[in-house]
């Protein structure tokens, strides 16, 4: 007898059509049949060890949250409820060019306190692996959703050149060619980039498209953090466009908003780039988050030349009181690049987390607000964080426009991530309510998309991306991560407030056929594994 059948669910299969009433049966980690209510009577019904009563709730198939910076939280946190109980079943991390594999000691140093704000100092982590076969080895051991991995090309440029502002000679560019198949080869799924963030913003795009030549040999695809989402966006989207076309890759871009007072109505223009690529025949899909505000560290802010040659560097910079000027005045006055070429609003950069607990007071203010409170210029009080914080000081921008965030999410090549931070005091909410918002506020509330659009965006579509046969959709033969939800009450909890409350109507969440989440409550169980590219 099989292990479970879920009663009297309303299935919405991730394939966008019109949901249905049926029985599903699952059995060693699969979905093994679907019997549906009208090829259901005066038939006997599947029986189980376990039956689950879904009368009133939607089965869909898990969620995957296509930009997770949970590279150190699956590790450090086996509870990890933070995603598992929004329905995320599957995080794609690895992401802006920046993460934990490959290294070797000297660039997981470095690697660890450049993205402190962002994965916390891994102090509590054991850093037993190297390569990127090594992480997913680690990964494997037990965690607590799945996971996909994309090599950061910054980490590859950090390994192979360092920290410097110049081109790769041709023996580096060899290596960072070999170090990405390497990655592949073992499993990663595509390639990352942060070309707003120090080493990978310093390759120019003859040495991207060459490492991209690469990841399109092996089926995978490229993911950037391009170089501008303010002034310079729409440029910065055509380049990531013509660059994957000449390398023949294809291309998934991250975070895909239009920021910034500069870009306000202006999404139709970034959607009409992408139609006519793709009509032309690009592979092109994207992510988004469905809030205004971004997230990030406040030394992401500087401008790149400040932040060439790594953390220490950086921070000897900031001690230097002439140096310290021509960064505020680049980024006051010119707007630097680390701010996507717009001068700073110190009044839309709220400080959201802190390593050090003398700063904690500054966490839920903004610069601006911190630095009237201390009668100082806001440049004193945000140089005095990065300098104390050594550089882990996180960061809320509200740069956003509701509109663009709209318009964005109905593309048919949308798909969702959280580009949920974990760290700090007052992290961004998305991290904790990106799913169920998705489907209390702009379905249920809005209307912006119908269920059955949203589920598709959230789980074939990406599937698709990753090239995941059989993963994304209610089938028989398919693996059996799922969620079941109540589509009149699900909603995110976290607010901007309480950024870490969990969601509310999202009862039960399946990963390879093991309950993660059962009646609203974290299980003990760690069901999820590395996801590996398979096919070349």
């Amino acid at each position: 007898m099989e292990e479970l059948v879920i009663r009297d669910a309303e299935v919405v299969d991730g394939g966008g059509g019109a949901s249905y009433r049926a029985d599903v049966v699952v059995d060693g980690g699969r979905i093994v049949s679907i019997v549906q209510e009208a090829a259901a009577a005066g038939c006997q019904r599947p029986k189980a060890r376990r039956e689950l009563d879904a009368e009133g709730l939607v089965l869909a198939p898990g969620f995957i949250d296509m930009h997770a910076h949970s590279d150190l939280a699956l590790l450090r946190d086996p509870d990890h409820s933070a995603k598992a109980a929004q329905g995320v079943t599957l995080e794609v991390i690895g992401q802006d060019g920046l993460s934990y594999a490959p290294v070797d000691d000297r660039t997981l140093a470095e690697v660890r306190r450049a993205i402190t704000g962002w994965n916390g100092s891994g102090e509590d982590i054991d850093f037993d692996w190297r390569t990127v076969g090594e992480y997913l080895d680690r990964l494997d051991r037990g965690i607590a959703v799945n996971a996909a991995y994309l090599i950061p090309q910054g980490t590859v440029r950090a390994l192979a050149v360092g920290w410097e502002d110049r081109e790769a000679t041709p023996d580096e560019l060899d290596r960072m060619r070999r170090l990405v198949a390497e990655g592949l080869e073992q499993g990663a799924v595509g390639l990352s980039s942060g070309l707003t963030y120090t080493p990978g913003m310093y390759a120019k795009d003859a040495e991207l498209t060459e490492l991209c030549r690469v990841v399109a040999s092996y089926g995978g695809y490229y993911c950037p953090h391009h170089r501008s989402y303010g002034a310079g966006a729409l440029e910065a989207y055509e380049e990531m466009v013509a660059l994957t076309r000449e390398a023949g890759c294809a291309l998934h871009l991250a975070h895909a908003t239009m920021n910034f007072g500069v870009n306000k109505g202006r999404a139709p223009e970034l959607l009409s780039l992408l139609d006519k690529a793709l009509a032309d025949g690009a592979d092109i899909s994207l992510d988004t988050y469905p809030y205004t505000p971004g997230c990030t560290t406040l030394v992401a802010m500087l401008p790149s030349w400040a932040s060439e040659g790594g953390p220490e560097a950086i921070l000897a910079r900031l001690a230097d009181d002439g140096t310290a000027e021509r960064i505020r005045h680049h980024m006051e006055v010119i707007g630097a690049d680390g701010c996507h070429g717009v001068p700073i609003e110190w009044d839309t950069i709220e400080i959201s987390g802190v390593n050090d607990p003398d700063l904690v007071d500054h966490v839920g203010r903004t610069v601006r607000q911190s630095a009237d409170a201390r009668g100082e210029a806001p440049w004193t009080t945000a140089r005095r964080l990065l300098l104390q914080d050594r550089l882990g000081s996180t960061i809320l921008q509200h740069v956003g426009h509701e509109e663009n965030v709209r318009t964005i999410m109905r593309h048919r090549v949308h798909t969702g991530g959280s580009d949920g931070i974990l760290q700090g005091t007052k992290p961004h909410p998305r991290a904790y309510g990106t799913f169920p918002h998705y489907l209390g506020h702009y379905v249920r509330e809005l209307g912006v998309l119908s269920l059955e659009e949203c589920v598709a965006h959230l789980t074939s579509r990406p599937a698709a991306r990753l090239r995941l046969p059989d993963r994304g959709l209610v089938r028989e033969g398919y693996r059996a991560d799922l969620v079941l939800f109540d589509p009149r009450t699900v909603a995110a909890g976290s607010t901007f407030e309480e950024p870490r409350r969990l969601p509310t109507g999202i009862p039960y969440v399946l990963v390879d056929g093991r309950f993660v989440m059962e009646d609203g409550r974290r299980t003990d169980v760690l069901a999820g594994r590395a996801v590996r590219r398979t096919t070349r």
